[in-house]
């Protein structure tokens, strides 16, 4: 194994320490809860200020699938993948649609889940159990991309001398120990660091790959043109509807991610929550554009990486920048730490959410309605280490690229999206109406993509079931007889 290794011994006890030092961050924050409460636990006492809260949401929301999943997917498609760039700014218009109102009415009424919102609003358990499976199912799905990206980054950087099997479990292993020590403390505190790791880094790795390894993004883009035109060339007309697609899909369904909304739900205010959205604004630019620029590089020097190798394109760039000199050595060694954690602290969000909503929405209504706070926040933790085990089993075992990982997650996921898009704004929607919009969206979804058609025109399965599920809502809201009140 140590032939293999692109890391030299000094390089890998500083990534190393720095992984395991999470676990020092986990330890800490175990020693500053308040309480066993699953307020305390779940949303850190909701005390997140601008700083944590907007770093949180920045190292989690541009994290596995950005880094690594993106950069393939620009290696396999070329410029189509700008769409990346402007689906992520959508997803801030997402959160600004509903956010602000959803979180003044957190506050007021205590939520722990987004299922406590959906059976606040609409008083249907068939509704909140539905919503609740769904969301459970697209966070596993989420955290199984994270798994993934950890397992092609270690085999990536370490030019496939250590299995990806190995760096999952590791990795995961670290993962759920700090957070289930610290909560959601844990998990942004240590956003807090790989957030800041990660602009700095990723700064300076977007000049510095396209010029060392590629000679100016400018030679990259004609030595591409000349290489395959068509990564070049504007998108087809349903190319164009792909991106449209993209728009909805993400800007939608990335906005209502469970952890994200229980992050909103962990901000200090709505004020301190605003400012964080508007600084979120601009994070396209500083992560989801590099991945593009590196993805561009990549095709034009690492132009015969097969489908499954494409996920590893931008830890053998790290391995070729490490090469050019010392500084590109520890700067890339810097780097690929601040990603390997920033993955894990992706992907221990999604497990805190998921637990959070085994125990909030399904263990306590339905098997243990009389459990005290902290008998609920200890299932927490021991559902978070089954979890991982079922996903990191599975992780080793699919080869599905993590780019298609993340839009099946979506398919399902945006049908919750009325629920609160329309369900805050909406008095006259009904519990039924949305349980019927929510219904027909997923059976419209599955069908397609069950039948072979995961698109259609251009347009995701799940956008087109987005869009029968949102028309029911608003007929049946219509329809609905006006108040006499």
């Amino acid at each position: 194994m140590g032939e293999g290794l692109v890391f030299g011994p000094g390089a890998l006890v500083v990534v190393g320490l720095y992984l395991v030092s999470m676990i020092g961050v986990g330890w800490v924050a175990r020693q500053k809860r308040q309480s066993d409460s699953m307020a305390d636990f779940y949303l850190a006492g909701r005390s997140l200020g601008l700083a944590v809260l907007f770093l949180t949401l920045y190292a989690t929301q541009y994290s596995g699938n950005t880094l690594f999943g993106y950069t393939g997917k620009t290696y396999r498609i070329g410029f189509e993948w700008t769409v990346s760039v402007v689906f992520m700014f959508s997803v801030i218009v997402g959160y600004m649609l509903f956010a602000p109102r959803l979180v003044a009415l957190a506050r007021k009424e205590g939520f722990i889940t987004p299922g406590d919102y959906i059976s606040y609003r609409f008083a249907s358990p068939a509704l909140t159990l539905l919503s609740t499976v769904l969301m459970i199912y697209a966070l596993c799905n989420y955290t199984l991309a994270q798994l993934k990206a950890m397992g092609a980054a270690v085999e990536g950087i370490t030019d496939g001398a250590v299995p990806g099997a190995y760096g999952i479990i590791a990795l995961a292993v670290i993962m759920v120990v700090y957070e289930t020590l610290g909560g959601m403390r844990s998990v942004a505190w240590t956003d807090v660091i790989q957030g800041v790791v990660l602009l700095l880094g990723f700064g300076i790795l977007a000049f510095l790959i396209p010029i060392k390894l590629g000679g100016g993004l400018e030679n990259v883009v004609a030595k591409l043109g000349a290489m395959d035109p068509p990564k070049v060339q504007a998108p087809s007309l349903e190319g164009a509807n792909k991106w449209i697609s993209y728009v909805f899909l993400l800007g939608c369904g990335a906005a209502i991610y469970p952890q994200a909304i229980q992050r909103l739900y962990s901000s200090r205010s709505v004020k301190v929550l605003k400012r964080s959205l508007a600084i979120m604004a601009f994070m396209p630019l500083t992560t989801t554009l590099v991945a593009l620029i590196c993805g561009l590089t990549a095709a034009v020097v690492l132009p015969d990486l097969s489908k499954v190798e494409s996920d590893q394109v931008l830890a053998r760039l790290c391995a070729l920048v490490m090469s050019e000199s010392v500084l590109g050595y520890w700067l890339v060694v810097v780097v690929f730490a601040a990603a390997l954690a920033a993955l894990m602290s992706t992907a221990d969000s999604a497990l805190l959410s998921i637990s959070s909503m085994l125990t909030k929405d399904i263990y306590l209504p339905y098997f243990r309605p009389d459990a005290t706070e902290a008998e609920l926040t200890k299932f927490g933790k021991i559902s978070s280490w089954g979890i991982v085990v079922v996903l990191v089993l599975v992780a080793i075992g699919t080869e599905a690229t993590l780019v298609r990982l993340l839009e099946l997650k979506f398919e399902v996921l945006i049908q919750v999206v009325p629920c609160f898009f329309m369900g805050l704004y909406w008095p006259r929607l009904t519990a039924g109406t949305a349980l019927l919009g929510m219904l027909c969206g997923l059976a419209v979804a599955l069908a397609l993509t069950l039948a072979g058609h995961p698109l259609v025109w251009g347009f995701h399965a799940g956008v087109l079931g987005l869009f029968v599920n949102a028309a029911v809502c608003a007929v049946g809201t219509l329809l609905k007889p006006a108040p006499t009140d």
